[in-house]
């Protein structure tokens, strides 16, 4: 399940009708939508869920991947900002880097592409080569 978080947060918080308003008195919070993601994992058999909450909402990110309890996703929070692609100079040799890292703290890795960035195999042949055992191709509308 990918909730692409960063899409409706708004001001800190976030906006379940997902429109563009001033009205801040009908956002949730970021422990409301913890909350909400929970009662999805627990009456649904959701296995995996991805952009759970804003790529700058660290607080949140950390909460609920202690509780989870299944696989957390951090597309957004690592790979698709372009402030932090910039920084890190997203090179093959420092994904492996990144694929390291991850493994030696206890993470999961996936492999995946935005939609329409690519057809190539190289994502198919990178997630076999990292030993990930899974990958993201995307909406196939692009």
């Amino acid at each position: 399940m990918d909730t692409g978080a960063s899409k409706f947060n708004r001001f800190g918080k976030y906006d379940l009708d997902f429109k563009s308003s001033d009205d801040s008195s009908r956002y949730i919070s970021s422990d409301k939508l913890n909350d909400l993601h929970k009662f999805f994992i627990n009456d649904y058999p959701v296995v995996s869920i991805e952009n759970p909450f804003d790529q700058n909402d660290w607080g949140a990110w950390q909460k609920f991947t202690a509780i989870a309890g299944i696989q957390v996703v951090g597309d957004n929070l690592t790979v698709t900002n372009p402030k932090r692609i910039a920084t890190a100079t997203g090179s093959v040799t420092e994904s492996l880097q990144s694929c390291k890292l991850a493994r030696a703290n206890g993470w999961g890795v996936m492999v995946l592409h935005h939609s329409g960035e690519t057809e190539h195999t190289i994502v198919a042949c990178l997630a076999v080569a990292m030993c990930t055992g899974q990958t993201k191709m995307c909406a196939p509308c692009q």
